[in-house]
């Protein structure tokens, strides 16, 4: 296959597609990578590390496969056309207007984010090795906005206690956020309204907070909760979220806006100093005063809601992404030519694309 890598275009966006390690591989299997000239920069990966593992600098645009990371632009779009491929995070739930823009130039789209969170798509979950990222770096925000230690320090002039953190969502990106901070030496909490969760929470050396209220649903998410859960969910929340320092957000709900779990109630009742975390901001936040892109302060605590907080560490998040896409790259290749081969009835293709040749699939 020709496999074309362009650099990205949306603001903020530092990962790119593929990164040498990837590249190697798939030119070791035959295939044929084109990269555009500086595609890797923001990551810090230059040109010349791609020509050294086989692939040309040039036009990506006329690959048979294009890879991308973000949802192509309008300039973007308009250099796509019938009989190619497009992979990328594409939004499908949140964005459709923008699905229907990449269906109108006749291409074949896999979105990342439709992967099937089954065992055999592991290596391709994109979802799930961002949020790892995004996880990671959130107990790093919470600590650098913190006007406290995370850690418990024994001085000659006292002891001072461990910050209190809790986190809210227990996904791939609350589980992480709460191991990363506990190495930090934080006192931990989790809380999902999925009991199921409770049991990794506490793998990880962290309390579990039971508010006595289960919204299991499918696909490894939290369904919708009722009117009255809800409310009788944000009520104890709000009387628990009051003890805590530190207070990361990661809950989401796919294809609807982010579930309202920090009310203004809450956050006022917060020690000053303290800090919220939230990382649904793209979709309206988890905290009630979240402004998302933003970081403010509102009764005296910071309220920080970054954007995309997989790219800020582009290096590594470009590598595990990258492998992702390897992954799924392999499966729509012929096993014995390489040739663009990808088989429909396939459960993690079938689930990963939204438009087949120019239309929309359901």
């Amino acid at each position: 296959m020709r496999i074309g890598v362009p650099m990205e275009s949306a603001e903020g966006e530092r990962r790119v597609a593929l990164v040498p390690e990837t590249v190697k591989k798939l030119v070791a299997k035959g295939h044929e990578v084109t990269v555009e000239s500086q595609a890797g920069q923001a990551a810090l990966v230059p040109d010349d590390l791609y020509a050294d593992a086989g692939a040309t600098i040039g036009d990506p645009w006329g690959a048979e496969v294009v890879v991308k990371v973000a949802p192509p632009s309008e300039g973007e779009l308009s250099k796509l056309s019938g009989g190619q491929t497009l992979i990328g995070f594409l939004n499908p739930r949140g964005n459709p207007e923008g699905l229907q823009k990449v269906a109108a130039t006749g291409v074949t789209a896999f979105a990342m984010e439709a992967i099937p969170r089954i065992s055999r798509a592991q290596s391709m979950d994109a979802l799930s090795s961002q949020s790892n990222v995004a996880g990671y770096k959130s107990a790093l925000l919470g600590a650098d906005h913190a006007t406290r230690f995370y850690p418990m320090l024994m001085t000659a002039a006292g002891t001072i206690p461990p910050a209190k953190v809790l986190v809210l969502g227990i996904g791939v990106a609350g589980l992480q956020a709460l191991a990363t901070a506990r190495r930090l030496g934080a006192q931990t909490t989790g809380y999902d309204v999925r009991p199921e969760t409770a049991e990794q929470v506490e793998s990880l050396g962290a309390k579990w907070l039971d508010l006595g209220i289960e919204a299991a649903g499918e696909g490894g998410y939290a369904r919708e909760l009722t009117e009255e859960e809800r409310a009788q969910q944000q009520q104890a929340l709000t009387d628990a979220i009051k003890g805590f320092d530190v207070v990361i957000t990661t809950a989401l709900v796919p294809g609807r806006p982010a579930p309202r779990l920090v009310t203004a109630e809450a956050v006022e009742g917060m020690k000053p100093g303290s800090v919220i975390v939230d990382l649904a901001g793209e979709t309206g936040g988890n905290c009630e005063l979240t402004e998302p892109g933003q970081t403010v302060v509102k009764h005296n605590v910071t309220i920080v809601s970054p954007l995309n907080l997989a790219a800020t560490m582009p290096e590594h998040a470009s590598a595990l992404y990258a492998r992702n896409l390897l992954a799924l790259i392999e499966l729509i290749a012929d096993d014995e030519s390489g040739a663009y081969a990808p088989d429909f009835e396939d459960e993690i293709l079938a689930g990963a694309v939204v438009v087949k040749n120019g239309e929309l699939q359901s």
